[in-house]
């Protein structure tokens, strides 16, 4: 559908977590209506397959840090208006939830000072994804009360004081972008004490058929797991509602192994967006 000269020239879109039956039907009819989308590393190829406008322009802009892979996000911002400028509809398609850890407020800040108008559309965050996938509810009666989303992408990134009141909390702690520090981070929670009946799980690859799920407690992580390099992306969800992984895990564990996010050279494609995976320049 091409919007009218009231409707935003720009949305802004999370794609959920890995499943593409997971995305809201407001993301699908964004998704169909544009002329360009700009899509980041941890999109389901379905998503595009499924929705997608076989004219529209799909670019990557895929941000994998660790691999050196990663759109400058001035570049990112520079796409979307230029596209936006042109009378395009675009799609900024972001994994999971849209303001979850990600650039949105630069790309907001951008779009604000083109005058360029604008929706966000949520989408299911990892955190809700990962949790229902591996059977663990974040805040289950009797287990905790409460939420917090967090990441240690960064050593440096909490202070003392907070790791200090992060280890007396009874909270349900989730830690997004926290694979490359993960023994770092069971380390800071093995040097405030007792952990009591608190548990570890790292969920590698959420909702997707390679999704798989490991749990410890935290005294015994790095006997279980330290020497492992957990794939990408791994969430991490510490507090007593882990106990509950073993009783409510539905989903199978999958037999094979397997990388559903794959990796892609950063470019355009102006034609054909099934070859996605395959052409990007």
């Amino acid at each position: 559908m091409k919007q009218n000269s009231n409707s935003p020239q720009v949305f802004l879109v999370g794609a959920g977590p890995g499943d593409p039956d997971l995305i809201t039907v407001k993301a699908v009819k964004a998704i169909a209506s544009a002329d360009v989308i700009l899509c980041d590393r941890l999109v389901s190829s379905e998503i595009i397959d499924r929705y997608a406008n076989k004219k529209a322009e799909i670019i990557y802009v895929g941000k994998e840090c660790s691999k050196n892979a990663s759109t400058p996000q001035s570049r990112i911002n520079t796409l979307i208006v230029g596209y936006a400028s042109q009378g395009k509809t675009v799609v900024r398609l972001k994994g999971g939830d849209i303001s979850f850890f990600s650039n949105v407020l630069d790309e907001l800040k951008a779009l604000k000072e083109h005058y360029i108008t604008f929706e966000i559309i949520p989408g299911i965050t990892a955190a809700s994804g990962a949790a229902a996938y591996a059977g663990i509810p974040l805040t289950a009666r009797g287990y905790a009360t409460s939420v917090r989303f967090l990441t240690y992408y960064k050593t440096e990134i909490l202070s003392d004081e907070y790791w200090k009141e992060l280890g007396t909390s009874e909270d349900t702690l989730v830690f997004y972008m926290s694979k490359g520090n993960l023994n770092g981070l069971v380390d800071k929670f093995l040097a405030l004490g007792k952990t009591g009946d608190k548990k570890i799980a790292v969920i590698e690859q959420a909702t997707t058929p390679y999704q798989k799920v490991y749990t410890s407690s935290i005294e015994d992580f790095h006997a279980n797991f330290g020497n492992k390099d957990f794939v990408s992306p791994s969430l991490v969800v510490i507090g007593k509602v882990v106990n509950l992984h073993e009783e409510f895990s539905w989903l199978e564990t999958p037999i094979q192994e397997g990388i559903y996010f794959k990796s892609v050279t950063n470019g355009t494609l102006v034609s054909n967006h099934q070859n996605l995976f395959e052409y990007a320049v």
